[in-house]
């Protein structure tokens, strides 16, 4: 038999642990002190993470929002900050990639904008909304609060000839609650959660769930499926699905509260714990402990009518009696004998927060990290924060609202805008420019390509800010479009405006100079800026 070499000795680490494991990557070890020893999490695909309890988590996150206010302002800042109270269209046709010339796709633009204006924007009539519920920013609002609840934002296109309407392109809000597998069906490499899916793992249609005439005994949901494709024959948007995968492969959103949801259910019951706690204290003032025997208490205190007052009165008169005639001082200050077996108490309400705010304050920090939030804007709480902490933590959540804005709202906005135009141009109602290369089914990103302005950022210091975009224009590092767009302004809309203001001015025979950063003074100084 061949000579069994013995089993080489192990070396250690000054921890005792194997030196080549000591050398990976601590995170995938035991961890110091072996904390990380029985940590063994599974290794999924975000579809095999998320969609096994895709409902519980939706339907969780949908509860705390309707019952936590902190959860319903993380919703609503997010649709203020990302939307706001208009969202503007800014049209620009990519007039190189058409063969136009600029002048020409400007002037188009502005026939494309007036007449989406009236039709997207109309309060009473609602056209374009099959519900004839919402206007357009209404739409893109329920989007984003939607986003944030669901992770996810669904709508079809119909088609419906309404009198009234110039066009008959309705757009029909879809919750992907409805969204599911028809009759229970398992998940399969070709279905998954209700998404129709090609060998490549794009979506190719949707099952959509009926809703039920019961509402207010169930769930709201029928017992019956519509499949409704991806797009028409002719690449016409039917069914439009967004949100922001996270890795190849996956088919459904995962909503915003998810990283929070246990934190999010234990801060209401942290609030009612301390507010019962407070009422319990704050409930007796003050306790007398008598040695008096059972019968005789409950024949002074709880006797009927005037016997019993009668009763009460004449042992108060004695006990009051005996505390006269023991009158003990010390310096001058009554130190009072209670009766023989008396204990008198003084009740004191418990420290009213004893710690409560700073882990509140702990909790709402990590509501604010999960849902992406300031926790000064979560909290409502500005009572320490500094002027350059506000800008600080403003300015970087800026950045995230503006990646929802693209991503999210104005994908949505963009989509329903290239509806809109195909059926105007379909119907006459616009005219392409003469002399384009290109027509709108063969260029149609170029056709629709736009810019969509929500709410603008909020100024922490009006002036300093104000004078700050000046001076980026002044040097040519912005423009008045990216100035007055940060604002939430649309700047040819600003610039009519001022044209107007102008000549109006010059006929009362008014100054028309505009105000230039060097006329401006230094509030609170009164000294020229150089």
């Amino acid at each position: 038999m061949p000579n069994q070499s013995p089993e080489a000795p192990a070396i250690l680490d000054l921890a005792g642990n194997p030196l080549r494991q000591s050398m990976s990557y601590q995170g995938a070890g035991n961890g110091f002190g072996g904390q990380l020893r029985d940590w063994h999490p599974g290794l999924k695909t975000a579809d095999a993470a998320l969609l096994p309890n895709l409902n519980l988590g939706n339907a969780r996150a949908e509860d705390v929002v309707r019952n936590n206010a902190f959860a319903s302002n993380g919703v609503q800042l997010h649709v203020d900050n990302i939307v706001g109270d208009l969202f503007r269209l800014c049209y620009k046709p990519d007039h190189k990639a058409l063969g136009i010339s600029q002048e020409d796709a400007a002037a188009f633009a502005r026939d494309v904008e007036a007449a989406w204006h009236e039709i997207a924007e109309d309060p009473t009539g609602c056209y374009l909304d099959a519900e004839r519920k919402r206007t357009f920013t209404m739409m893109i609002r329920e989007g984003i609060a939607q986003h944030t609840r669901l992770g996810e934002d669904m709508f079809a296109a119909e088609w419906i000839d309404r009198s009234g309407s110039l066009i008959s392109t309705a757009i029909k809000s879809i919750t992907p609650k409805r969204v599911c597998n028809p009759s229970g069906m398992l998940n399969t490499s070709r279905l998954k959660a209700g998404v129709a899916i090609n060998r490549h793992g794009a979506a190719v249609g949707y099952h959509v769930r009926s809703g039920s005439d019961t509402y207010g005994l169930g769930n709201g949901l029928g017992n019956s499926w519509q499949y409704v494709s991806r797009e028409t024959r002719h690449r016409r948007p039917k069914f439009v699905h967004i949100f922001e995968p996270t890795e190849d492969g996956q088919t459904r959103g995962a909503n915003q509260f998810l990283t929070v949801l246990e934190q999010m259910q234990m801060l209401p019951k942290m609030q009612h714990t301390k507010l019962q706690n407070a009422i319990v204290s704050a409930m007796f003032a003050a306790t007398v402990e008598s040695d008096l025997p059972s019968d005789v208490l409950g024949e002074v205190l709880m006797g009927d009518g005037d016997q019993g007052m009668s009763k009460v009165m004449n042992y108060m008169q004695q006990v009051n009696g005996y505390h006269k005639e023991n009158g003990i001082k010390m310096n001058g200050v009554r130190v009072p004998h209670l009766v023989a077996g008396e204990r008198f108490n003084l009740q004191t309400a418990a420290n009213a927060d004893n710690g409560y705010t700073e882990l509140e304050g702990s909790v709402l920090r990590w509501l604010a990290a999960g849902l992406n939030l300031p926790y000064e804007t979560l909290a409502k709480d500005f009572k320490q924060i500094s002027y350059s902490a506000a800008r600080a933590s403003l300015g970087e959540n800026w950045r995230y609202f503006m990646g929802r804005r693209k991503i999210i709202a104005a994908r949505k906005a963009t989509v329903i805008f290239r509806l809109v135009l195909e059926e105007l141009l379909f119907r006459g109602l616009v005219t392409l420019p003469k002399g384009a290369t290109r027509d709108f089914y063969q260029a149609t990103n170029a056709w629709t390509r736009c810019r969509w302005i929500g709410s603008g950022r909020l100024a922490i210091d009006g002036l300093k800010e104000t004078k700050e975009a000046i001076l980026r224009i002044e040097a040519g590092l912005s423009t008045y479009e990216d100035e007055l767009a940060l604002m939430g302004k649309d700047y040819q809309e600003v610039f009519d405006q001022q044209a107007r203001e102008i000549a109006e001015r010059e006929a009362r025979g008014l100054p028309t100079d505009l105000p230039t950063l060097n006329a401006m003074k230094v509030m609170g100084q009164g000294e020229e800026v150089n």
